[in-house]
């Protein structure tokens, strides 16, 4: 074989190697970007739980330090606005929340189509009916003027006191999200005001009645004497509940977080903080 021959055979076993090299890279890199990414979701021991600011923070102090028991690190993001912590959760900056019921979060999921599912109860907080000015429902004169919150859930929940007190009653077929449109006979001709779940409670002074939601009155420095009607306990729709996005509901620390929060040491603190006025719902 020539010098001229040896030369060209090793430049081409060469230029082979190299392109089959290369074509070996390129498959292992289309490989890794076909293959799905490990979200390492079921090894999650660190999960952020979004949470309204107030009494409810000394209640998650106890669950945090039951979740360092069970290996799970529990920390909380304070919210002081309801819209808030579910929107946070649906763009993944929060893992869970614990704020809201059943009817709530239907109607968020219709307006913004939340993908978020419960995942286990906490308390009920029965809705009242507040007054310092009478001392019973059937004590309100004629066009007393009750305010009565404004987002669509609590609204509902807030007619059917006062309807459960024979102040008003809604037509019939009226669902959860009741409006004062749904009111079919309003024997008193009260004037029903609706104002901002966090402002009715506050503006007690200023009407002769406010149906508000039980964190809110607290709030608001609302004592049970002010209370004049309450919502019945038995069979109630409003539940608290941890949430989370709808993929996660069967990960391992979704488990883990539930439990603990339902267990007897979080109960006993749950009833200290609310003293009566939230009930333990699981």
């Amino acid at each position: 074989m020539t010098e001229l021959s040896t030369t060209l055979e090793r430049w081409l076993r060469g230029t082979i190697t190299r392109r089959a090299g290369l074509a070996a890279l390129a498959a292992a890199v289309l490989a890794s970007i076909a293959a799905p990414v490990p979200t390492f979701a079921e090894d999650k021991t660190t999960v952020k739980v979004g949470i309204m600011s107030g009494e409810d923070e000394d209640v998650w102090r106890v669950v945090v330090a039951e979740g360092a028991k069970r290996g799970l690190t529990i920390e909380t993001v304070l919210f002081n606005d309801y819209t808030q912590p579910n929107e946070a959760l649906e763009r993944g900056e929060i893992d869970a929340n614990a704020f809201q019921h059943r009817p709530y979060l239907d109607n968020q999921i219709e307006a913004h189509g939340y993908h978020i599912v419960p995942v286990g109860y906490t308390g009920v907080w029965p809705i009242g009916l507040y007054s310092k000015k009478y001392a019973k429902a059937a004590d309100l004169p004629d066009g007393a003027v009750v305010g009565v919150p404004n987002d669509p859930s609590n609204e509902g929940r807030a007619l059917r006191v006062l309807q459960d007190e024979g102040l008003i009653r809604l037509e019939d077929g009226a669902g959860i999200l009741a409006t004062v449109t749904d009111i079919a006979e309003n024997a008193k001709n009260l004037e029903i005001k609706e104002l901002d779940a966090g402002i009715v409670g506050r503006s007690v002074e200023d009407l002769d009645a406010a149906v508000v939601n039980t964190d809110w009155a607290l709030k608001s420095g609302l004592s049970p004497e002010n209370r004049i009607a309450q919502e019945k306990i038995a069979d109630n729709p409003y539940r608290n509940f941890i949430a989370v996005k709808t993929e996660a509901k069967d990960e391992p620390w979704v488990r883990t977080l539930v439990e603990s929060y339902q267990n007897d040491t979080v109960k006993a603190e749950f009833d200290r903080v609310y003293k009566g006025t939230g009930v333990s719902a699981y």
